[in-house]
């Protein structure tokens, strides 16, 4: 039954057996396309979706002058620390890194040269040796020496023979002494950097104890001093230290002493010594004060006013030798070296006084008076004074004479240099500072010394040369100058010969020396027994290793003959300033962090040359 549909109509419900194609004709097909492409609008979005995320802000920093994004800022935080892990992290790792020091210029000819010269110093002690000396064919010697004399206990015994006799000259053994201790101040690294150190404060310190047995140095007053042990009488014919030929240990002849109650040079001289000694032993403060007080009290014993007359004047067992020509060039030289050593400024007061460089002829500008030697220690006061005025620079009221000292020396140093014509030179390139006399070298390498630590002086203080008149020389001049001595000397000479003997393949075999030239071979020979081996033609049986010799004359000719002794006698006085001038010039040490000189050692006793600076104020509170 059908149910009736009363809209017109049947109310039957279609079957699904209806076809698709029945169903989809009922269908707007652009309205079913359009739903398919349709997009939700925000509005629409939202009602489905809910309401959007909200945005993240951006947050800064306020860094005073600079907002700065927070973002930001970690970025360059980060940066750096990355940056520090790559870079700053392999330096530190690498700075932490134990280096090694650099290694000091292996040992030029200088320094072979200066092993060989100190060992000279070991052949010329006299006394009881020591039994690590050395030289095996020298033993004890003079051991009676000024044993009869009532107020030395033991006499003077020590000390070294000053050349080829046996005689103790105090007045070159003093200097000689103050020389080897002024290149151990300056040049102490380089010593030690060759392995000398010991060595040259033990020979010092050799002569400087004998030099405190020749007056009573622990009084503070004295009214004599001992100037000599042994004599030599011109053309004698008695035994003494010249008429015999013996070896040291065999003398058997008289040794009388001289004495001197007037010693203003002598007196001076080792006032300077001991002076320089107590700066090289002060690690030793008994021993260096020791050497101070001696100093002291034969410093006032050479300017008593009262004694001015010079220690060799009418004694001809001296004056024929080593006659001082005057003392107050040791008066300026020992004021120098006593105001080193002490701080006390009565001396830098006296050695700056107007007067004492008039007297001393210092500014004269007097020829022979700019060499440095034994007799003349002008040039070497007035560069101990220039190291005070180059390196502390005390100003007033020391100014007007440091000035003219440093001048002084200044123009000796020009005087050096053969365009200037000061002095003649051989061809061979040798200077004659002393006219073309016997011992050129001694005065070759004093001042040669001079030369090569005033430039080091001039590097210290970065001042590259200076004038001499319109020419500026620079300090490699100067060095030039030493160094073209000091090869001359070793062998760079028209002789082909090396002066310092066992230095290089040919040197003098047949030296003025007793004990070199006399064999140690049990026998004892008489006072002219001896002359034989003075008068052999052969080599000597016992090398003087380092002995540097007089050397050549005025034509660079050279005998080596036993009998010359102005060519082939060597000296103290000679290799001591060899000694000096080759630790200057040498390269050993400089590459290890050794400066040119030491500058301190010497003022280690000086006062400070203005007060110091007043402390700072308190806090200030409101």
């Amino acid at each position: 039954m059908h149910s009736q549909n009363h809209w017109g109509g049947s109310f039957e419900i279609a079957d699904g057996a209806e076809d698709d194609h029945s169903r989809n004709m009922d269908i707007d097909r652009g309205a079913l396309q359009h739903q398919q492409h349709h997009q939700l609008d925000e509005t629409q979005q939202s009602w489905l979706l809910g309401p959007p995320e909200a945005k993240k802000k951006d947050k800064y920093l306020d860094l005073g002058c600079v907002v700065v994004k927070r973002k930001l800022l970690w970025w360059i935080l980060w940066a750096v620390l990355g940056a520090f892990v790559l870079i700053g992290v392999p330096i530190i790792i690498a700075k932490s890194i134990p280096k090694k020091k650099p290694h000091a210029p292996p040992p030029d000819k200088y320094t072979e040269a200066l092993h060989k010269a100190l060992l000279f110093f070991n052949a010329q002690k006299s006394g009881k040796l020591p039994k690590n000396n050395g030289i095996p064919w020298r033993g004890n010697s003079g051991m009676n020496d000024g044993s009869t004399l009532p107020d030395v206990k033991g006499g003077l015994v020590g000390g070294y023979y000053d050349a080829g006799d046996n005689i103790k000259f105090h007045f070159p053994l003093a200097f000689s002494m103050t020389m080897l201790s002024w290149s151990v101040v300056e040049y102490s690294e380089k010593y030690k950097a060759m392995g000398e150190y010991d060595h040259v404060r033990e020979l010092i310190k050799w002569g400087t104890d004998y030099l405190l047995l020749t007056f009573n140095s622990s009084a503070p007053t004295i009214n004599k001093l001992y100037s000599q042990v042994g004599t030599a009488k011109i053309n004698g014919s008695t035994p003494d230290d010249h008429y015999c030929w013996n070896r040291p240990e065999d003398m058997a002849y008289p040794r009388p002493v001289q004495q001197a109650s007037s010693a203003p040079d002598l007196g001076g001289e080792m006032a300077a010594a001991l002076a320089a000694a107590s700066i090289v032993f002060r690690d030793n403060p008994a021993y260096s004060k020791k050497l101070v007080r001696g100093a002291a009290t034969v410093y006032k014993f050479a300017r008593d006013s009262g004694k001015r007359t010079p220690y060799s004047r009418a004694n001809p067992n001296i004056e024929y030798y080593y006659n001082s020509t005057g003392y107050w060039d040791e008066y300026l030289w020992s004021a120098s070296w006593m105001y080193y050593a002490t701080g006390n400024n009565s001396y830098i007061s006296f050695a700056t006084d107007p007067r004492l460089p008039k007297n001393a002829k210092a500014f004269f500008g007097i020829l022979d008076f700019s060499v440095f030697s034994w007799d003349n220690k002008l040039p070497g006061a007035t560069l101990l004074l220039s190291r005070l005025r180059m390196f502390l620079n005390p100003g007033y009221p020391y100014e007007e004479s440091l000035m003219g000292y440093h001048n002084v020396t200044s123009m000796n140093m020009c005087m050096y240099f053969p365009k200037f014509n000061s002095f003649n030179f051989t061809k061979g390139g040798l200077a004659q500072f002393n006219h073309g006399k016997g011992q050129a070298l001694q005065y070759a390498v004093a001042n040669s010394f001079l030369a090569a630590l005033y430039a080091d002086y001039m590097e210290s203080v970065n001042v590259p040369g200076w004038y001499c008149g319109p020419n500026f020389m620079t300090v490699d001049d100067l060095r030039s100058f030493a160094k073209s001595q000091l090869n001359y000397i070793l062998g760079d000479n028209p002789m082909k010969m090396s002066y310092v003997v066992g230095y290089g393949k040919k040197y003098p075999k047949r030296l003025h020396h007793r004990g070199a030239s006399t064999p140690k071979n049990g026998i004892k020979y008489s006072c002219t027994g001896g002359n034989k081996w003075r008068d052999a033609k052969g080599s000597d049986p016992h090398v003087l290793t380092g002995a540097m010799v007089g050397g050549p004359d005025k034509n660079d000719k050279f005998k080596d003959a036993r009998i010359s002794y102005a060519q082939n006698e060597p000296t103290l006085v000679g290799n001591a300033g060899l000694v000096a001038a080759l630790v200057a010039i040498t390269q050993s040490g400089r590459g290890s962090g050794v400066g040119a000189v030491d500058k301190n050692t010497m003022f280690s006793a000086v006062p400070p040359m203005f007060p110091n600076a007043p402390p700072p104020p308190g806090t200030w509170k409101p």
